[in-house]
C-alpha cells in the first residue's frame, strides 16, 4: 500500500507515469458560513479510501487496477479566496495538460471556481457543468465576497467557456438565485430534490448533456445527511445513494466528463461513515468516468 495515495494502490498502479487519474488535494477553507472543517476533507477522504474494497460488483472486477491513480501534493493555498482560486486554476491547468483525468478533493466549494477555470485553460471550452448539491450557489456575492462558497456556480457562469450549469438535488435557494435561474433558462437548469425523487429529470438532462464535455462538481451535501452528516450546511431530503449513482451513470453514458471534484466534507472525529461514503462515491465516480472513456 502506498501511504497518502487515494485507494492506497501499490506503486505499480499509483506512480505518476502508470496512472491515468490524478487526484489533486485542495484543502481550502475561508468562506464557510456555518459548520467548519472542510480544510480537513482531502486528508479524510484519502485516509478512508484506503479502506474501500477495490473490487466492485457492478463492474465485476477491480476498476482502479485498470486505470491507476496517482495523488499529487496538496496545492499550497493563500488565505485570500481570489488568490486561492488563481492558485487552484494554475495547479489544475498544469495537471489537466497531462491528458490524465484530474480529480479535485476539497475543501470548500470555492475551490471549484479555480478548478473549472483551470480545466478551461488546459482543455478549452465549451464545458457544461453538472453540479450535485443541496444549494444552488448562484448568489453574486455572499457575506461581502464574490468568492464565497455560496457563489461558486455564478463564478463558473462568468467563464466564457462555460455554456451551462445543470444542478441536481437542490433543496435550498434564495430569491436572488430563483430570479437568476428564471432569467437564464438556457444557461442554468435546476432539478430540485423532489424532482429527482420523482424521476422527473432524466429525459431533459440527457438531452442537455448528450455529446458534451462536462466538468462534474459534487458537493457532498447534495446527498442526504443520513449518508453524509459531516458537512457544514446539511439539508434534509437529499439524494439517496442510489439516486446519486443513477445520475452519475446516466451522465457518463451520454457525455464525456473531462474533470471532476468533490467538496465540502467536514470530517467529524469518530464519524467514519461520512468519510468512507465520500471516498467510495469518489471511487465509483472515477470508475464510471473511466469506463465511459473505455479505460475502466
Amino acid at each position: 500500500m502506498t501511504p497518502n495515495n487515494f485507494l492506497g494502490l501499490p506503486d505499480e498502479y499509483s506512480s505518476y507515469d502508470a496512472a491515468r487519474v490524478l487526484v489533486l488535494p485542495m484543502p481550502f477553507e475561508a468562506t464557510v458560513s456555518y459548520g467548519g472543517g472542510t480544510a480537513d476533507g482531502p486528508d479524510a477522504i484519502i485516509a478512508a479510501s484506503q479502506q474501500v474494497e477495490l473490487y466492485d460488483r457492478e463492474f465485476d472486477h477491480e476498476p482502479a487496477l485498470g486505470y491507476g491513480v496517482h495523488t499529487l501534493a496538496p496545492v499550497a493555498l493563500p488565505a485570500d479566496p481570489a488568490q486561492a482560486v488563481d492558485a487552484i486554476a494554475a495547479a489544475t491547468a498544469e495537471a489537466a495538460a497531462s491528458g490524465k483525468l484530474v480529480v479535485g478533493l476539497g475543501g470548500e466549494h470555492t475551490i471549484s471556481a479555480g478548478f473549472g477555470r483551470g480545466l478551461l485553460a488546459a482543455l478549452g471550452g465549451p464545458l457544461t457543468v453538472v453540479q450535485l448539491d443541496a444549494h444552488s450557489d448562484l448568489r453574486d456575492e455572499y457575506e461581502d465576497s464574490p468568492y464565497s462558497h455560496a457563489c461558486v456556480a455564478r463564478r463558473l457562469l462568468d467563464e466564457p467557456g462555460v455554456e451551462q450549469v445543470l444542478q441536481l438535488g437542490i433543496r435550498s435557494v434564495c430569491p436572488e438565485e430563483v430570479a437568476f435561474t428564471r432569467a437564464n433558462p438556457d444557461r442554468v437548469r435546476v432539478w430540485y430534490a423532489e424532482q429527482v425523487h420523482e424521476g422527473d429529470w432524466r429525459s431533459e438532462f440527457i438531452r442537455r448533456v448528450q455529446g458534451r464535455r462536462v466538468y462534474l462538481t459534487i458537493d457532498v451535501d447534495g446527498l442526504d445527511p443520513a449518508i453524509v452528516p459531516a458537512t457544514g450546511t446539511p439539508e434534509p431530503d437529499g439524494l439517496t445513494w442510489r439516486e446519486a449513482l443513477d445520475i452519475l451513470r446516466t451522465l457518463t453514458a451520454h457525455a464525456e466528463v473531462v474533470g471532476l471534484d468533490c467538496v465540502e466534507l467536514a470530517p467529524v472525529d469518530g464519524l467514519h461513515m461520512a468519510d468512507f461514503a465520500v471516498a467510495k462515491l469518489v471511487y465509483k465516480t472515477i470508475s464510471y468516468v473511466m469506463a465511459g472513456k473505455g479505460q475502466g
